[in-house]
């Protein structure tokens, strides 16, 4: 059972869970004499009678306590109390390398810069005479002041460790160190530990060649469906170069890579000192020339697409283009100041139009990058945009933001609103001025088309449920500017029907191309470019006749890939030039409260993937959202803030999203994909009884998502959308609905006051998100309440403030005046949010607040140490040809 915040162990205070392994639990700890923060490792109670656990135990206190060194962590003190066995280590501050490369790969000058740290930490232990045993990522940690070894509770002084466990009987334990099994974790450990053989210290050597492998490609060395084979392919496989897979890898750190995993002991690196030299000295290279080389590749870019770029002191574009099928496929790095989410190619193949965070607004924003440049261009009033495409001519940019499709002149002049697009998944604008796009990837949702100049949207093309597609989205004309290339899938559940298809303006015919999970592109002369996961294939592709010939080719690995709206990150010209951003989208974020100043009082569980979270009445427990990042599947989860415990509430395939707590705290309502549309659904918060669909009226063929549950029980407020989002009630208990705000905006996060009174909400009716207030049920009088865009309203406890968030992600709080009148006053922004970037339909709330509003509760969103650079393919097809 875990220790409840405020539990004493001698003069430590613990605050809060950190996490669980195999050989204790981890608790955020105070120490009250010294006034500092301390890590404190309890063996469990269940094993606390286990005479060999409590030996393991006090072993690993005494082994790191011989170990003061930068890249270990230290231990502080031992202790025994009311039947517990602790031992209390340093506080660090960061993130596992585990967690790290969740998100991807590391950069290769993190992987020198780690990698030499570990072999320092390593070297200090085998200098006294201990091996690690167990070193994989969960057992790295990664701080500001540099990497930390933890868990040594499988160290072992010496060098004489047997164990004469058959491989069977090993492989069928788990990894946990138990007597008579194997030690250590199965991707991670060498030969002869998997052989139950004698080790010795070059054991470790070889666990920390699979770690960098893992560092510098995003994958294990060595995996399989089961540990017997995995065991397999540690014993006779070797692994593909880390060049194949991250193009960019110098040999030489493939080489050091491959020593460290030689079968042969001998063979490998003999000592960690001798590793960590190595690494430092390939770092200090990388740095010494990393300047040169940057200047030089771009020279390389700027000499190969000379003729693309128009540069008139250099070759024109026709020799270019005579010279291109000679020319070798090359690769460098766009550094630019953010992670790219979106792309897209102008027609004069050297302009890319990205999305990327702006430090200023604090939100995504629209930027310019010239292939080969040394700088990007920002571009104005594109705050929030989302999937840029371009007109034909290259003189405009269609996007996505504030609920609305809109439209920009690259050389200046104001945005202008196109339609609405709630939550736009992509567009494609033809020669004719016909924008075919997908106004928000709803379920059942088909493609619209619109006229550039604006005006009614008109649907061209609707999921065909008998193959089980639920959505259209990422449309892409073709040359001939009335056909299109699209993504049809099925979002959540089903993976067989995503697939490609050919549709066509003015006709409902449509054509099967190929299976995929993300969205397509066409380039010149005939190649199709799809996604499955995150790969990038390319196939052979008669534009003319329609028709893909040849078989599909990996052409590009690890591309990040936005699994919750079918996203892939690249783009690619008829020019032959490849952008790709690599790496991981998975957003994980951290639920942490902050006071009114934003500092961090507590952190609530461990980095997940979490959305939608809302305190229950009572502040003793908060729902969530969470999606299982292996099978990404998302479920809802309730955690109990007294406790630290978390409860699985339900079970179902398809998405569960957006809890609401019923007034009383006993029952909570959500939205679910199971019925094939989102509808309501309502459960015991115990999690006592099943889910029962709530009977709104069948015949709304409209997804609803519920944001709200009246003070007095009577009313469920909820977001039902089509094409645009409205806001509606269901009367209680009758379930009678009827549309409460409705109009050509879109209205969403409707939220009732304390006192059911009023009724604050966010629209978009001015251009862009907005909060406002009305009274409630009569909905007389309207009322702004923010002034520089804002989302997410929610109410104090006693009713005289609202909190939101403005468009720059700032915390804000707005002083009312609430009763027979309402009045405002002028908004007040608190503190930086950071709250977890918004990215699918069903999120619709990233913070919570206490009842007294002085602590806010808030999916934090997880600080990447890195922004990770554009990968840029140049003559990518040469490759292909030979």
């Amino acid at each position: 059972m875990a220790l409840p915040s405020g539990t004493k162990l001698g003069p430590y205070e613990i605050q809060s869970r950190l996490g669980a392994g195999g050989m204790g639990e981890v608790y955020r700890a105070r120490d009250v004499r010294l006034g500092r923060d301390v890590a404190v490792k309890i063996l469990p109670a269940h094993l606390s009678s286990d005479p060999d656990a409590r030996r393991r135990f006090e072993r690993e206190a005494k082994t790191i306590s011989g170990l003061n060194h930068p890249n270990i962590c230290t231990l502080y003190d031992v202790g025994h109390q009311n039947g517990l066995d602790f031992i209390v280590m340093e506080y660090l501050a960061g993130e596992t390398l585990e967690t790290r490369l969740s998100r991807g790969p590391l950069s290769l000058q993190q992987v020198l810069e780690y990698g030499s740290q570990i072999a320092h930490g390593l070297d200090k232990a085998h200098r006294n005479g201990i091996m690690h045993r167990d070193l994989k990522p969960a057992n790295i940690m990664l701080t500001k002041s540099g990497v930390k070894l933890l868990d040594f509770g499988l160290a072992k002084a010496g060098t004489q460790m047997a164990t004469s466990t058959s491989m069977s009987t090993a492989i069928e334990t788990s990894s946990l160190t138990q007597q008579g099994t194997i030690w250590g974790t199965f991707p991670y450990m060498s030969p002869e530990q998997v052989q139950g053989r004698n080790l010795d210290l070059r054991s470790d050597l070889f666990s920390l060649g699979a770690v960098l492998y893992e560092m510098v490609t995003g994958r294990r060395a060595f995996a399989g469906k089961s540990p017997l084979s995995v065991a397999s392919a540690i014993l006779e496989k070797e692994p593909e170069p880390t060049s194949a897979i991250a193009p960019l890898t110098p040999t030489s750190v493939d080489h050091v890579i491959r020593r460290c995993l030689a079968k042969d002991r001998d063979e490998r690196w003999q000592t960690a000192r001798d590793l960590a030299s190595e690494l430092e000295w390939l770092g200090e290279r990388g740095s010494q020339s990393s300047s040169a080389v940057q200047r030089q590749t771009s020279m390389t870019a700027a000499w190969l697409l000379c003729g693309v770029l128009g540069a008139g002191l250099l070759a024109g574009v026709f020799a270019w283009h005579s010279r291109r099928s000679a020319l070798q496929t090359s690769y460098f790095l766009a550094v630019l100041p953010f992670t790219v989410h979106d792309m897209a190619f102008s027609p004069n193949g050297h302009t890319i139009a990205v999305v990327g965070f702006s430090e200023l607004e604090r939100t995504n924003v629209l930027w310019l990058y010239e292939v080969g440049g040394q700088e990007e261009r920002k571009l104005g009033e594109t705050e929030g945009a989302s999937s840029p495409f371009w007109s034909p001519d290259g003189k405009a940019l269609g996007f996505f933001a504030a609920g609305k499709l809109k439209k920009l002149e690259i050389v200046g002049g104001p945005v202008q609103v196109i339609c609405d697009a709630p939550s736009g998944r992509g567009g494609t604008w033809n020669k004719d001025g016909v924008i075919v796009f997908s106004p928000s990837g709803r379920l059942g949702g088909g493609l619209y088309r619109v006229p550039v100049a604006g005006g009614t949207a008109t649907r061209i093309t609707l999921p065909d449920a008998s193959r089980g597609e639920n959505s259209h989205r990422w449309p892409m004309f073709l040359p001939d500017g009335k056909h299109f290339l699209y993504l049809a899938a099925n979002v959540f559940g089903q993976a067989d029907p995503d697939a490609i298809f050919i549709g066509k303006l003015d006709s409902t015919e449509k054509k099967f191309v190929t299976k995929a999970t993300g969205n397509a592109a066409y380039a010149a002369p005939g190649y199709l470019l799809f996604c499955r996961d995150k790969t990038l294939y390319e196939q052979r592709f008669d534009a003319d006749k329609l028709l893909p010939s040849g078989e599909a080719v990996p052409l590009l690995r690890d591309v990040s890939y936005l699994q919750r709206i079918l996203r892939n990150a690249y783009a690619v010209s008829d020019t032959g030039v490849l952008v790709a951003q690599r790496g991981s989208e998975d957003s994980l974020s951290m639920l942490v409260w902050r006071d009114r100043k934003g500092n961090e009082i507590s952190a609530v569980g461990k980095p997940d993937v979490y959305a939608n979270i809302a305190l229950s009445p009572d502040g003793k427990a908060v729902g969530l959202d969470k999606t299982d990042e292996e099978n990404q599947n998302t479920d809802m989860w309730t955690y109990d803030l007294q406790r630290g415990s978390t409860k699985r509430l339900t079970f179902d395939p398809a998405m569960d999203a957006d809890p609401v707590w019923s007034p009383d705290r006993k029952r909570i309502l959500f939205a679910s994909s199971r019925a094939g549309l989102f509808q309501l659904y309502i459960k015991n918060a115990d999690g006592g009884e099943d889910e029962k669909l709530l009977p709104l009226d069948p015949s709304d063929k409209a997804d609803k998502y519920p944001t709200a549950w009246s003070p007095d029980g009577k009313y469920i407020l909820y977001e039902r959308r089509t094409e645009t989002t409205g806001l509606w009630i269901a009367e209680m208990p009758e379930l009678k609905t009827r549309a409460l705000l409705k109009g050509p905006e879109t209205t969403k996060n409707g939220q009732f006051s304390p006192d059911g009174k009023w009724l604050a909400y966010t629209s978009n009716e001015s251009g862009k998100w907005e909060i406002y207030v009305t009274s409630f049920p009569e909905l007389r009088g309207k009322w702004q309440v923010s002034n520089t865009g804002g989302t997410q309203p929610r109410w104090r406890g006693d009713g005289k403030e609202l909190f939101y968030l403005a468009s720059d992600g700032k915390m804000m709080a707005v002083p009312l005046t609430v009763g027979d009148h309402f009045d405002s006053g002028a908004p007040l922004a608190l503190f930086q949010a950071s709250a977890r970037e918004q990215v699918a339909r069903s999120e619709l709330v990233t913070y919570d607040v206490a009842k007294d509003g002085q602590q806010f509760l808030i999916n934090t969103q997880m600080e990447k140490e890195e922004t990770q650079p554009m990968m840029v393919i140049l003559n990518w097809r040469a490759g292909l040809e030979k």
